[in-house]
């Protein structure tokens, strides 16, 4: 049977996004209304920080080891169907973390719901190339879900501070679960299925893109990057609620003002790359990163926790994030326009396991509780970046 055309939905664009937006917060919600709470969860769980650790970091890996599943999972039985069996996931997981006070299976539990999450993020987005690929409006489209995605960061710790400070913690994932359920509700009947019709699911062609150069070069800056974010995460509400006696709502803001500064910087990132380039700008990006661990450095040395010590080279080293996550996709799938879905996939996959690997590694090993983790993990993997773009540099002049 030949190729098929995806059926194009009827809904206008409003409407369009009213379905297709709550999936969007939601799954990317489930890490950061979280955040507040953390300190606490030894405590209530009886387990160590490092196992709490763990339900950060299990949750941010799956959502990129996801690409690989769900991916090709959505391409042979279609988007619908992985759309509502995540969010049927996600929701059941939200209700049974917010019922649970065991460790191990508190930790199981944020798995499972950080497979549901992937799993939904990746069935909407598919679902968003099917639709809008080949029509205007997905400038948009793809404009408002980055928008949203950008947000949560500095709107969730928000949200879980206020909910947690009246309802406590439980009421965190029960906040999580209802709101996916009644998606569910408002997805059945609407949510069309988009996807293409082929003679046979091809095999995704891993290969040539695990063997070139600046694929891992530009995926090892994202990884620097995100990692950078990742470790602030993790190590943030301890350094500033326990170290500096933040409550959870001015934690919440203070850790907001970072991702405000992220979304600031993302409106001048253009002009950046059209001056510097792609290498230019993830080599000043991960400069960027040196020059915040070296601030952090010396406030790690000489000053007491507090926001201008920890949050406020983390403003530097934000920028540095968003200038190097601009141009690390296009740096590593460049070559690869005819089988980019699988570079894609492979990207934010390996990212992910960089970022959880040895992120999580350095919040382990150091100490937690201060910026040691940051400065080590920020510092030395964007020296090793740097590196990287220099070798990679050479190459290209060697090869013309």
């Amino acid at each position: 049977m030949p190729t098929q055309n995806p059926p194009l939905w009827t809904y206008s664009l409003p409407v369009a996004l009213m379905l297709l937006a709550p999936f969007n917060i939601l799954a990317s919600l489930g890490m950061d209304i979280y955040l507040p709470v953390v300190p606490a969860m030894p405590e209530v769980l009886g387990t160590t920080p490092a196992v709490v650790q763990l339900t950060l970091t299990l949750y941010m890996i799956m959502l990129g080891l996801g690409q690989i599943v769900f991916g090709p999972l959505s391409d042979r039985i279609g988007r619908r169907p992985v759309l509502i069996g995540g969010a049927l996931l996600f929701a059941l997981a939200s209700f049974a973390l917010a019922a649970t006070s065991s460790a191990y299976p508190f930790l199981m539990l944020r798995l499972l719901q950080a497979v549901g999450a992937s799993a939904t993020l990746v069935a909407l987005f598919a679902t968003i190339r099917d639709v809008y690929a080949e029509r205007p409006e997905s400038t948009v489209v793809y404009s408002l879900m980055n928008a949203m995605l950008a947000f949560v960061p500095a709107l969730g710790p928000i949200a879980g501070a206020l909910i947690a400070g009246s309802l406590g913690w439980r009421a965190i994932f029960a906040a999580l679960g209802l709101p996916a359920l009644m998606m569910l509700v408002w997805a059945l009947p609407a949510w069309h299925e988009t996807r293409p019709v082929r003679d046979m699911p091809r095999k995704a062609p891993f290969g040539p893109v695990l063997k070139s150069p600046a694929f891992w070069t530009y995926t090892l800056a994202f990884g620097a990057a995100m990692g950078t974010f990742f470790v602030f995460f993790s190590t943030a509400p301890r350094v500033l609620m326990e170290g500096a006696g933040f409550s959870e709502l001015s934690f919440s803001m203070a850790f907001a003002t970072v991702a405000c500064v992220m979304i600031a910087t993302t409106r001048f990132a253009k002009l950046a790359v059209e001056r510097w380039g792609i290498v230019g700008s993830a080599a000043r990006g991960m400069a960027l990163l040196i020059l915040g661990a070296c601030a952090l450095l010396s406030g790690e040395v000489l000053l007491a926790p507090s926001f201008w010590s920890f949050v406020l080279p983390m403003w530097l080293m934000a920028v540095g994030i968003v200038v190097t996550v601009s141009v690390t996709a296009n740096g590593a799938l460049q070559e690869f326009g005819d089988i980019a879905g699988s570079a894609v996939a492979l990207h934010f996959c390996i990212q992910s396991l960089i970022v959880g690997v040895v992120g999580t590694g350095c919040v382990l090993t150091l100490n937690g509780d201060t910026a040691w983790p940051l400065i080590a993990y920020s510092a030395g993997m964007a020296a090793i970046t740097l590196a990287a773009l220099l070798r990679l540099r050479l190459r290209g002049r060697q090869a013309s």
